[in-house]
């Protein structure tokens, strides 16, 4: 049931912490946190409030993961300067099961999304993520 974590051998220590027991659960309960928070606040319906927790997280994670580099630390010397975060997540190996995990989040959050938000008044149901694999639904 559960996993075995292996030690880090990453000695960055601006991307270490999302190798620590607890992270995955951690970052799924701020999403899930998010999602109510904008469900109370903007008293929207739930694929409204989604979309609007889909469109946060890709803000937020496209500057910090994707856009700014280097590191707020200043003992590294500078070695990972040119890098951003997810260059710099376990020494940029590729495949590993965080990254996977990153990968997964947004995926889940449109999937998630689509399958709460519908058109009223269209015959055609644009996206359509059912078990059967058919991702576009023609007229009905």
């Amino acid at each position: 049931m559960y996993v075995k974590a292996e030690p880090t051998t990453d000695v960055n220590r601006n991307t270490e912490w999302f190798t620590y027991p607890g992270v995955w659960t951690t970052y799924m309960l701020i999403v899930f946190m998010s999602w109510l928070l904008v469900l109370s606040i903007f008293g929207c319906s739930p694929g409204m409030a989604w979309t609007i927790v889909h469109f946060c997280h890709f803000a937020v994670t496209y500057h910090f993961f994707h856009w700014k580099k280097g590191t707020p630390f200043a003992d590294d010397q500078g070695i990972y300067n040119g890098l951003t975060w997810w260059e710099q997540i376990e020494n940029g190996k590729q495949l590993t099961r965080n990254r996977k995990f990153l990968t997964v989040v947004p995926v889940v959050l449109c999937e998630d999304e689509a399958n709460h938000v519908t058109c009223p008044g269209k015959d055609v149901q644009v996206a359509d993520y059912s078990s059967s694999g058919e991702y576009l639904q023609g007229p009905k």
